[in-house]
């Protein structure tokens, strides 16, 4: 996709999208040293939010924390199955653009009620209803989102996380600049016909691989944005059974796929089925690929930009408004006074 050609420019959608480029590059990772500091005498962090609020960014954060090998706990559930938990002894992170999401505000009441000092609120509204029960707030800075589906905010969400992680690991945050430019390849890359024609054509795709967000949040954007079922099947699981009741009308869509696995999913999904699979890889796979830059340490953001181009370009060949759906809604449940 691109803004030199008003089929993508006239959506506000795609303009957000090619926006993230510059919020990576302006993004202040000091502004979460402060939260650092605080956090640092509670148990662990908990990470709420509802839909693109939370995928991506808390499960890339959890992921990260694993893979660095850090000695921190961190969990994630949505706002209204914490309500059932002692979160006394955590962190408490609620992220919610708006800042009236129903769920979360309720569960920062009930935080408040009971005395938890540690709440945070991650938002881009000010003066809002999380901010007010919020102990500290971080604005997000990426500016208004006009298209339903959230793209840039959820960047700068994971952003804020990814410098806190670094400064509780002792580390500094660089290469910002060069992943605002792998993000923007990744969302500006040629996508091949045969592939966009492959997923306009399936009644269902699934998106398979870690459980980092990534492959999670775009199955949300698929339904946002191609209309179109979608679900996620995390690591392996889409060899663990479901293929039972998939048909060769379906796509999956594999982020980086695992190695060991390849041969095991060809054997089950492509040649059991009939299904095809397109992967997302920065190199060569048995499957059709879509070759992305290399984002090391960052490769999630470079994945997720990816995943975005490829929905859009498939939206598009749709013939479907990227920036009205029939049903969803930019703020799904607001918070309403008794």
């Amino acid at each position: 996709m691109n803004l030199k050609e008003t089929r993508y420019s006239k959506f506000a959608l795609v303009r957000e999208m090619m926006e993230t480029a510059d919020v990576i590059k302006k993004f202040d990772r000091y502004d979460a040293h402060g939260f650092g500091k605080k956090i640092r005498k509670t148990k662990g962090l908990f990470l709420t939010g509802e839909g693109s609020s939370r995928i991506f960014p808390a499960k890339r954060m959890i992921y990260d924390i694993l893979r660095r090998g850090m000695d921190i706990k961190a969990f994630t559930d949505g706002s209204t199955q914490a309500l059932e938990y002692d979160l006394g002894s955590f962190a408490v992170f609620g992220a919610s653009n708006s800042g009236q999401t129903k769920e979360v505000i309720r569960l920062f009441n009930k935080l408040r009620d009971e005395g938890h000092n540690y709440r945070f609120g991650l938002t881009a509204n000010v003066n809002t209803r999380l901010e007010e029960l919020s102990n500290d707030t971080h604005i997000l800075k990426c500016g208004k989102e006009d298209a339903v589906a959230a793209t840039k905010s959820v960047f700068e969400q994971a952003l804020f996380y990814d410098a806190l992680i670094h400064y509780l690991d002792g580390e500094e945050m660089n290469g910002l600049d060069e992943l605002s430019e792998m993000v923007t390849a990744a969302m500006t890359l040629q996508i091949d016909n045969e592939i966009s024609d492959t997923l306009s054509r399936a009644t269902v795709i699934y998106f398979a691989g870690r459980n980092a967000g990534v492959a999670e949040e775009l199955t949300l954007k698929t339904n946002e944005i191609t209309r179109k079922k979608s679900e996620f099947l995390e690591g392996t699981y889409g060899v663990h059974g479901i293929e039972e009741v998939m048909d060769a009308g379906e796509a999956v869509i594999w982020i980086n796929p695992f190695p060991g696995e390849i041969e095991k999913f060809d054997e089950c999904l492509v040649k059991g089925v009939g299904l095809n699979i397109i992967a997302l890889s920065d190199h060569e796979t048995k499957f059709p690929t879509i070759i992305i830059p290399d984002g090391g340490k960052y490769r999630e953001y470079v994945e997720l930009a990816a995943g975005w181009n490829i929905l859009v370009e498939t939206g598009i060949k749709l013939g479907i408004d990227l920036d009205k759906p029939e049903r969803a809604r930019k703020v799904g449940n607001i918070y309403i006074d008794p």
